[in-house]
Order: C-alpha cells, then sequence, then structure tokens
C-alpha cells in the first residue's frame, strides 16, 4: 500500500468552471459518476446511466441499471459501471450486462477509471484507490490518500482524482506513480463527485443537485 500525500513540491493552481449543465430539470438526482467517449458525457444516477450531448446539451440516451450508484469508466468499446458490490460491464447501444465480477469489498466505492487493461477504483471514507486487472478482477495495487477520494480519471497515463470534503476547497489531484501528489488544481466549487480528464486538459465534474461541469486550469484574463 502507497501513501498519497501532498508535500512541497506538489504544483498548486486554482481551476476555474469553463460550462455548467444541469441534465435534468431542477437538478433531480445526483451526479455520482462521470465518464467521457470523446463525444458523450456518461454518467450514473437513480439507478440508471445516462449519456448527455453537451454540444446540443440535449440527454441523449437513458440506460436502467438497477443499484447504478457510482464509478463509471469508459475503455474505447464497453462501460464499466459500479453497482452495489459489483463492477458490471455494459454495451452502451443497449445497456446489456455483458459480464460482471465483484468490486473490492472493503470500502465504499466512489469513482472508476479505465487504462491499459486495469480500471483504478476509488473508496471514498478509506480514501483509498484500488488498481485492479480489468479481466480477473485481482487488485494489484493500492494508493492511500490523506483526502476524501470523490472520483478517478487517467489522461494520457496520469492519474487524478477528485478530493472533495469538509470545508476544505475541492481539488484535482494528478498523482505519481508511488502515489504522492505532484499536482492540485483547486476547484472553485462547493463539491466533486466524479471526475472524467479529457486530452484538451480539461475535466468533467459532477457537483451537486445534479450540476454537470466542464472545469480547466484557471486562464489569464486579457
Amino acid at each position: 500500500m502507497t501513501n498519497q500525500t501532498s508535500n512541497d513540491r506538489t504544483r498548486r493552481e486554482d481551476a476555474e468552471v469553463a460550462r455548467e449543465y444541469v441534465p435534468f430539470e431542477g437538478g433531480s438526482g445526483g451526479i455520482h459518476g462521470v465518464t467521457f467517449d470523446g463525444k458523450l458525457v456518461w454518467f450514473c444516477r437513480d439507478d440508471e446511466v445516462v449519456a448527455f450531448d453537451p454540444e446540443t446539451e440535449k440527454v441523449v440516451k437513458r440506460l436502467p441499471v438497477p443499484s447504478a450508484n457510482a464509478g463509471t469508466a469508459f475503455d474505447g468499446k464497453h462501460l464499466y459501471q459500479l453497482a452495489k458490490g459489483e463492477i458490471l460491464v455494459l454495451d452502451p447501444a443497449d445497456g446489456r450486462v455483458l459480464r460482471k465480477f465483484r468490486a473490492p469489498a472493503d470500502g465504499h466505492a466512489s469513482g472508476m477509471a479505465w487504462a491499459d487493461g486495469y480500471l483504478f477504483i476509488g473508496q471514498y471514507h478509506e480514501s483509498r484507490i484500488h488498481k485492479m486487472d480489468a479481466k480477473t478482477g485481482e487488485v494489484v495495487k493500492t494508493l492511500t490518500s490523506d483526502r476524501l477520494v470523490t472520483g478517478v480519471s487517467c489522461v494520457d497515463g496520469a492519474l487524478w482524482h477528485g478530493a472533495s470534503d469538509g470545508g476544505a476547497t475541492p481539488e484535482l489531484r494528478r498523482l505519481a506513480a508511488d502515489g504522492s501528489v505532484e499536482e492540485s488544481l483547486r476547484v472553485p466549487v462547493a463539491h466533486i463527485a466524479g471526475v472524467e480528464g479529457t486530452r484538451d486538459g480539461e475535466f468533467w465534474c459532477g457537483g451537486e443537485k445534479g450540476t454537470l461541469r466542464l472545469v480547466r486550469r484557471k486562464r489569464a484574463r486579457a
């Protein structure tokens, strides 16, 4: 198990909200897991997995998935969804469950990402991230944090997670291979619940009251 803490070498910057959406009227239902397929943002809420098109600002697909309550990931072909104590592999066309296996059973799952054949699964209260073989379900590495984990993402080989707890400012953290925090982006919102980075350096983040946000590094004003 590798400890994950910020230190004097951590690069710290401020982030800003570039866009904000409320996919469902009145903000009903929280957004608990976020992933991005290059066009659509997928997230889970209230026993379903939802596809949202940020270009049209419309919900384009709703897949019934009982107990979908946290952690959504995409491997380029299939969706992975945490549902109670299981990880479901879904066909994004119709929501069919193609395969399922046990999630790490010793904590509260709070995020999931896929990269290079592995799943990275966050655990909220336990402040941990497990690296799991996506085929066998074997946990091969565990990182521990000094803050609550509220979402996980892998971008071009870099592991990021959301940190959101108490009265502290929520952060997006980039981790080194040993689990130390290499970079921290302070996000000016109340809460982060679900994280997915893009290759443009932006992040899709779930938030409070059914809010979906596109977050980026703060830019200098002209």
